[in-house]
């Protein structure tokens, strides 16, 4: 056992860490104080290649981690302190994977002779994290145990890999090392060479995606009625490419919330309320033919429709090798960039403009909720049909779950410019979201909104202490309607059961929550006050809360009625 020199050896052991994971593409490292990952944080603390963000609260350490990955298009690194800090990594961690966003965790642990006895703070951290992360467990650090052997396992672990991977570090005490610096050069002799160079020790090429359709291959496929169906594309993926793809075939595109698509003139934006209309619904029953890039699809009435229609071909593209179709129909699944896909030689289809009045379906809604929603009472989905009406392509739009998300899908405007969307809808979880949402502001420092409901901000109320970091326009509005009224759209017994154990009324207002972090705050109940109020937090140099105070019932029983008019038209 090596116990000479083990805390400048702890120390060594993370630089060596820290170092490769920035040669690895790192740009962000996210730490949690605490001491067993003490070797790693002096490390992180003198590493100039990363940028370090700090916060005491480890869930929402690990959303703003998820946030910074999702908008910079990089693989970010946690550091925590062993026990539960590690286990409050949860649930970004599985947001993660469902949604192959690299995250890696540095948990700091005791050494093997501390665990399952009794010693402070020691859980069993290995596979804590289940299937949801790639596990890299460490030993003690050991001069016998190569350097080069620690490089070459971090850079098979951490190169091509898309979804988090937890690397466990066991340190023996003591954990500060003293002065003066041990001389490690004999140690270090094998990997001189390395030392010199900025590239990672082993180089591991680019993971080749598939192999695409032969022009005859799509030559059949365009033969006949077919649907272009943009589901969950992040903003790399490129989806305008799919529009031009849709031009050029002459088939329709319809489009999810996070399509980065869903307010294009281009495209048929307004499908979950199309597909409840009588003759939008027999026209796209006559479609033989679907290509549907990525999955993760919000309405229930487009999954439904995808998987009641008896396609002839279904093609599906995606980045990555996964399963995301619940309704598990027969299908060709095509690795590769959305707008790589796009570009292809496609020809003309038999079949174009088949569907060309969807155009005009989409655009009578468009008019209806201008009338019913923007010229009608205050609520929710004036507020966010405001919000995106306000948007450019400079701009970033987080939208949170449960109602928000769906009144954007059922909702947004067409409007000439848009934000890039981003939301966590992997697990759907309304943990997390003000942390994700700082991390997403954070990454690129451009202006941010995010659109949250209640219960969700209480949930992740301790995010605000993030929020105070961020010096890009930061506006976060909350829709205050009073608890978790997504229930009233859903089929609960009765109105008692709903009240006493679905809702949750709080009867909380969110002022003194955002006077504690020192932020900006503003209350409206008006669609003249909120836009006069977020027009100018739109050009405030850090973050701000909007809380939008409405009724319990406002939204679903608008929901209700625009159904209504839908349905008989």
């Amino acid at each position: 056992m090596q116990t000479e020199n083990t805390a400048e050896l702890n120390l060594l052991w993370g630089s060596l860490i820290l170092e490769e994971l920035a040669r690895l593409g790192v740009k962000h490292v996210c730490m949690a104080p605490g001491s067993r990952s003490t070797p790693l944080t002096l490390a992180a603390a003198k590493q100039t290649k990363l940028n370090q963000h700090l916060h005491f609260d480890e869930r929402g350490l690990g959303f703003m981690a998820l946030g910074l990955a999702k908008a910079s298009q990089a693989p970010v690194a946690i550091i925590t302190t062993s026990g539960t800090a590690v286990a409050n990594l949860y649930p970004a961690i599985i947001e993660a994977w469902l949604t192959h966003v690299p995250l890696i965790v540095l948990s700091g642990d005791r050494p093997p002779e501390l665990i399952d006895c009794g010693a402070n703070q020691a859980i069993i951290q290995p596979a804590i994290f289940a299937q949801y992360a790639k596990q890299v467990n460490l030993p003690t650090p050991d001069i016998n145990i190569a350097p080069q052997a620690l490089l070459s396992l971090l850079d098979d672990a951490v190169s091509n890999q898309s979804q988090p991977v937890h690397i466990n570090c066991m340190y023996r005490e003591p954990l500060y090392p003293n002065e003066p610096i041990v001389d490690f050069s004999r140690y270090l002799a094998p990997i001189a060479s390395w030392q010199q160079q900025a590239t990672p020790y082993s180089q591991f090429a680019a993971m080749n995606t598939g192999d695409m359709p032969t022009a005859d291959a799509l030559a059949r496929f365009v033969h006949g009625k077919g649907v272009i169906v943009a589901a969950t594309l992040a903003p790399e993926q490129q989806s305008a490419e799919l529009i031009q793809l849709a031009q050029k075939l002459g088939w329709p595109i319809v489009t999810d919330a996070q399509s980065q698509l869903r307010q294009h003139p281009g495209a048929i934006g307004n499908i979950d309320q199309l597909l409840q209309q009588p003759k939008a619904q027999a026209l796209l029953a006559q479609a033989e033919k679907v290509i549907v890039f990525g999955g993760r699809i919000l309405s229930k009435r487009l999954i439904s429709y995808l998987n009641q229609q008896n396609w002839k071909d279904y093609w599906q593209v995606l980045p990555q090798q996964q399963r995301l179709d619940p309704s598990h129909k027969p299908k060709q699944v095509w690795l590769a960039a959305a707008h790589q896909f796009a570009k292809l030689a496609w020809p003309r289809s038999s079949q174009a403009n088949w569907a060309l009045n969807l155009v005009q379906f989409n655009d009578e809604l468009e008019t209806l909720y201008q009338q019913q929603i923007d010229n009608a009472e205050f609520g929710e989905a004036q507020t966010i049909r405001a919000i995106a009406t306000r948007q450019s392509d400079s701009h970033q739009l987080f939208i949170g779950n449960s109602l928000p998300v769906r009144l954007y899908d059922m909702f947004a405007p067409i409007t000439p410019a848009s934000a890039s969307v981003f939301t966590n809808r992997g697990a759907s979880g309304i943990d997390g979201l003000l942390a994700t949402a700082c991390g997403v502001a954070i990454a690129e420092a451009k202006p941010t909104t995010l659109i949250i409901g209640d219960i969700s901000a209480l949930h992740d109320l301790n995010s605000l202490a993030i929020a105070r970091s961020v010096t890009s326009p930061l506006v976060i509005v909350i829709l205050n309607n009073d608890g978790g009224n997504i229930f009233n759209l859903l089929p609960v017994p009765n109105e008692q059961l709903r009240t006493d154990y679905y809702r949750l009324s709080h009867g909380l207002e969110f002022g003194f929550g955002a006077a504690m972090f020192g932020l900006a705050y503003n209350q409206v109940d008006s669609i003249e006050d909120f836009i006069e109020s977020y027009e100018y937090a739109m050009t405030y140099a850090g973050p701000s809360v909007i809380e939008v105070s409405v009724s319990q019932n406002q939204a679903s029983d608008q929901i209700a009625q625009i159904a209504s008019w839908v349905k008989q038209h």
